[in-house]
């Protein structure tokens, strides 16, 4: 089974393949789709959709696991990481992928043992 993971960014997405059975996965590949914070939002959107869809065609994924909405403490982040979400969502959905969507901290627990872990400690494992 090949995965796609998209961690939704209004600047930076990032993303990783890994590929496996039930019991041991590998890398495949990762990265980022970026966009600049100067441009108009909606062209982030934009770019941000072009480049999942190119993922997606490339590395032909049976299912996509997604990062879930979580609390923030400014509205505006909240909202704007939301529609980053809904632009990952459709994506997968058009390339007709199984989504599966994941809680920052589940994610975090099962890969380093520690919910409340920073990206550098995941990134390590």
């Amino acid at each position: 089974m090949r995965v796609l993971g998209i961690d939704p960014g209004s600047e930076t997405t990032g993303w990783g393949v890994v590929e496996g059975d039930a019991r041991r996965y590998h890398l495949v590949n990762y990265g980022t789709v970026k966009a600049a914070s100067n441009e108009r939002f909606a062209a982030r959107l934009l770019k941000i959709s072009d480049g999942l869809e190119v993922l997606l065609k490339r590395y032909a994924p049976d299912a996509c696991a997604i990062e879930d909405a979580f609390y923030a403490v400014n509205v505006k982040t909240a909202l704007k990481l939301g529609q980053v979400r809904g632009v990952a969502l459709l994506a997968a959905e058009r390339a007709g992928v199984e989504i599966a969507e994941y809680a920052p901290r589940l994610v975090k627990q099962t890969v380093v043992g520690y919910g409340a872990a920073e990206k550098h400690q995941v990134q390590e494992m």
